[in-house]
This record gives C-alpha cells, sequence and structure tokens, in this order.
C-alpha cells in the first residue's frame, strides 16, 4: 500500500533543508584558450595600428617633403640627414624610409586572417615581401648605427646590432620551415620575426611611457640622449622583452594548461592596453610634431 506524504502541519513541520551553494562560474579550459586567442589578435590589431601611424609620420615627414622639394625638411627631422658627397648614404637612408613602409604594407597582409584563409597566394606574397623589408631593414640599420652615426651611445648600437641579427636568424628560420611545409613551426618563427622588426617601434612607446610616467626624461641626459635608463630600455625591446613574452604566450598555447593560457589572456589584454597608451602617447609628442 503507498503511504501518502504527510504534509506540512504545525505538529509537523516541513524538514528543513540546507541551501544549496550556487557554484561560481569558472572559464573551461577551451574558453582560456579562445580568450587568449583574442587577447593576442588584439594586441595585434593595436600594433598594426601603431605601425600604420608610423608609417603616415614616414610618408608625412619625408616623402611628401621630397616629392616637393624641401630636402632640408630631413635634416631638421633626424640627426644627420642627407650629407651632401655622400651619395650611397643618402641612397641607405631613403631605401630604409620607404622599405619601413613596404614593410607595414606587407605586415597587415600577413597577419590578416581572411587574407591566410582567402587568398593564399596573396599571403605568401606579402611573406616574401615582409621578409625582404625586414632584411633590407636590419642590413641598413648596422649600416648607418656604425658608419652613417646616429644619437646614442655604444650600448644602444649594440642593442640595434643584436637585434638585427635576431632579425636576420629569424628570417632564415622561418624561410626553412616555410620551404619545409612545416607550418606551425613557420607560424611561430614568422611572429618572431615581427616581434624583432617592430623593435625600433617598441622603443619609441616604450620611451614615451617611461617619460610619462616620470613627468619628463629620467635617468638619462636628453641633450646627449644617453644614460642607464635608455640603456636598460634599448636592451629590454631590442633583445629580450618582447620575444620573451612572445615565447610564453607560444608555450601557453601549445600546452593547453587552464592556469598558463588564464594567465597569458589576462597578460595580453594588460599589455594591450599599455601598448595603445604609448601609441597615442607618440604620435601625439613624437611624430605628428615633426610633421610640421
Amino acid at each position: 500500500m503507498n503511504t501518502p506524504a504527510a504534509s506540512a502541519t504545525p505538529m509537523n513541520p516541513a524538514p528543513i533543508t540546507a541551501p544549496v551553494a550556487t557554484p561560481v562560474a569558472t572559464p573551461a579550459p577551451r574558453d582560456w584558450a579562445r580568450r587568449l586567442q583574442l587577447a593576442c589578435r588584439a594586441w595585434m590589431a593595436v600594433a598594426i595600428a601603431g605601425l600604420w601611424l608610423f608609417a603616415l609620420y614616414v610618408i608625412g615627414a619625408f616623402a611628401w617633403p621630397a616629392l616637393t622639394g624641401d630636402w632640408a625638411a630631413w635634416g631638421r627631422r633626424l640627426p644627420r640627414g642627407l650629407v651632401a658627397g655622400d651619395a650611397f648614404g643618402n641612397a641607405v637612408l631613403m631605401a630604409h624610409l620607404a622599405f619601413t613602409v613596404l614593410l607595414v604594407v606587407a605586415a597587415t597582409l600577413q597577419f590578416l586572417p581572411a587574407v591566410r584563409r582567402r587568398w593564399p597566394a596573396l599571403h605568401r606574397a606579402s611573406g616574401r615581401v615582409f621578409l625582404v623589408c625586414a632584411l633590407v631593414l636590419a642590413a641598413g640599420g648596422l649600416w648607418m648605427v656604425w658608419t652613417r652615426g646616429t644619437v646614442g651611445d655604444r650600448s644602444q648600437h649594440l642593442a640595434i646590432s643584436v637585434n638585427a641579427l635576431l632579425i636576420f636568424g629569424c628570417a632564415a628560420m622561418a624561410w626553412r620551415e616555410a620551404v619545409a611545409r612545416r607550418i606551425d613551426a613557420h607560424r611561430r618563427w614568422a611572429l618572431r620575426l615581427f616581434v624583432a622588426v617592430c623593435g625600433v617601434f617598441f622603443f619609441r612607446v616604450v620611451l614615451m611611457l617611461w617619460l610619462l610616467a616620470n613627468r619628463g626624461p629620467a635617468g638619462f641626459d636628453p641633450q646627449t640622449f644617453s644614460g642607464p635608463a635608455l640603456t636598460t630600455i634599448a636592451w629590454a625591446v631590442y633583445v629580450f622583452v618582447p620575444l620573451a613574452v612572445l615565447q610564453a604566450v607560444l608555450v601557453a598555447q601549445r600546452g593547453g594548461h587552464p592556469a598558463a593560457q588564464r594567465w597569458a589572456s589576462l597578460g595580453m589584454a594588460a599589455l594591450t592596453l599599455v601598448t595603445a597608451v604609448g601609441v597615442l602617447l607618440t604620435a601625439a609628442f613624437m611624430w605628428w610634431p615633426r610633421m610640421g
């Protein structure tokens, strides 16, 4: 016989049950992987936008004056502009600036996902252009630093030289892996090449952040453009920090560990914000004023 359930009465109160705790929703491992990917894409978008601002500065500050015949503007905007009687050095400088703009165009095409998916031939062509531009810029930078003379002291010149060697090495490895059809390895070396090539761009962004944090020059002499602060910034951005950050992100992506992906995604989100602020400061206080 079925016994009906007892109803709650004053003499027979309903049983008291403990409230069930609602679990706090935490992102699944796949969510952290997706968030890391989105954070990396956000940083890349900011970096590409900053490179385009730099390219527009090069066009406005150097290409346009050249077209209008105002060659003296180069001397006002560079420590050593066009030097009378130095035809080869002037040609190297012009090529350096022209290939800078071309590299930005190639980098934009290279890292657009739509280009890789829909137009693989364009992706391969832009990759070759990017690689050639990187090699030309690295070689030209080495030549100008050690023969033509530029701002900064020997420690900064050494950091730039190591950066050029890193560019040569990353370019060789990216090309080797592409020829061997090892696409994942090629992608990693192409990203390392991009980060190494951006060393000059990173230096300007970090310098502006340093000036903002200290409300002016600190740790270096603005007249000679030398000092421990600039030496530290140069070695950090040209050699160590960007490549180390990239390696940490690659390890987090490949390892699939949720904790590593969580910290990498949060770090990249913060880095995206810092980079955006640095780019805006650099454009407003370094590039825009020099275009007048």
